[in-house]
């Protein structure tokens, strides 16, 4: 593939660094708004700022496609297309205020809506992004029909920058829900939640998001009203106030729910976060500690003390994986380790976009 040339003054400079950095052979941390710092391995290297790319460069509502630049803000790309009536459907988790759209995609985290539209991968239509030689690379597109053979831009999503630097993503958008309500069911174990989700999983349901803790389950109804009220009407429960319920969902997403905030209570003094991502079906963990369940039960976080080794065998053992998100414990590595074949393809990708290892060491596996 020919390298393309920088679009403008904020994109030369970004080349002039990377080019820099690997003649004084030193790494880069590649930021945005330093938003999921807390993600991954810890961060290393000379600061690469994308800040400066900013901006919007084509919006298309009735194609459902917008191509925006990595160092836009999140917030106002989401304002945007709610004016149009649109979203970002997999609701991409924002942590704090500052997050860009580069770092949504670098970190490859989706949100509640994920078990109705699909990951964040999902939408990733293409991307320009800068690898470690310097050169600016443009893979995938505009439109879902124009990804074929072997789908680059979707790399790019959850690679935590240690591939190269993404300077521009399209991205796949939908209408906003005509009609949403939540509503919340007493249900006493996560058996019980998790039978209940998986009876509805078989049904016609316009279920947009779920989530159980503490006793309580918890499911959004995204669609039309009439579908709405039929299926409020077949899982009966205690509808919110719109308000209180976006505002719960939000909390989720975000993670500003109190169940995420191990800083809050002296008595969560060394529990790790956990998220552990495991097939649908299966049964609770046997594992100590406090469950937060999303997605149908595919997803489920984890406050604990248990040793490290012991929670990522015991999702292995189930076919998962376990992410450790907050606490002590990130030099064991913040995700599940790699088997042979799939870190050597690991290494091979990194040879082949960034041969110098400038980018993000370690964020994602040591080595890479």
């Amino acid at each position: 593939m020919d390298p393309l040339s920088p679009t403008d003054a904020a994109e030369l400079r970004l080349v002039e660094q990377v080019l820099e950095a690997r003649s004084e052979g030193r790494c880069l941390e590649v930021r945005g708004g330093g938003t999921k710092r807390f993600y991954g391995g810890e961060p290393r290297g000379d600061v690469l700022d994308l800040r400066a790319l900013s901006g919007v460069r084509s919006y298309e509502p009735t194609e459902l496609v917008v191509t925006v630049r990595a160092g836009e803000p999140l917030a106002r790309l989401e304002a945007l297309l709610a004016e149009r009536g649109q979203h970002l459907a997999f609701e991409p988790p924002r942590f704090a205020p500052g997050g860009t759209v580069g770092g949504v995609v670098a970190a490859g985290l989706s949100g509640p809506g994920r078990i109705a539209a699909g990951a964040l991968r999902d939408h990733v239509l293409g991307v320009r992004l800068l690898n470690g030689r310097g050169e600016c690379l443009s893979f995938g597109g505009q439109m879902i029909k124009n990804v074929a053979g072997y789908d680059v831009s979707r790399l790019m999503a959850g690679s935590l920058g240690v591939l190269g630097v993404l300077l521009e993503v399209s991205l796949k958008v939908l209408p906003l829900p005509p009609a949403s309500v939540t509503i919340s069911l007493d249900c006493a174990t996560q058996v019980d939640a998790l039978r209940r989700l998986s009876v509805w999983a078989s049904q016609p349901l316009p279920i947009g998001a779920t989530a159980w803790h503490d006793g309580q389950l918890w499911v959004r109804l995204d669609g039309a009203a009439a579908a709405l009220r039929s299926a409020r009407a077949a899982l009966g429960g205690e509808a919110l106030d719109p308000r209180a319920g976006a505002s719960w969902w939000t909390s989720v997403r975000d993670q500003t729910h109190p169940f995420f905030d191990l800083d809050a209570n002296a008595r969560l003094r060394g529990v790790r976060l956990w998220r552990l991502s495991v097939p649908r079906g299966v049964p609770p963990l046997e594992l100590s500690g406090e469950t937060f369940v999303e997605w149908g039960g595919a997803l489920r976080w984890l406050r604990s003390r248990e040793p490290i080794a012991c929670v990522r065998q015991a999702v292995a053992r189930v076919g998962g994986h376990a992410t450790l998100m907050r606490g002590d414990g990130r030099e064991a590595g913040p995700f599940s380790p790699l088997s042979p074949a799939l870190l050597q393809l690991h290494r091979r990708l990194k040879q082949a976009f960034d041969p110098e290892r400038l980018f993000n060491p370690g964020r994602l596996y040591e080595g890479l």
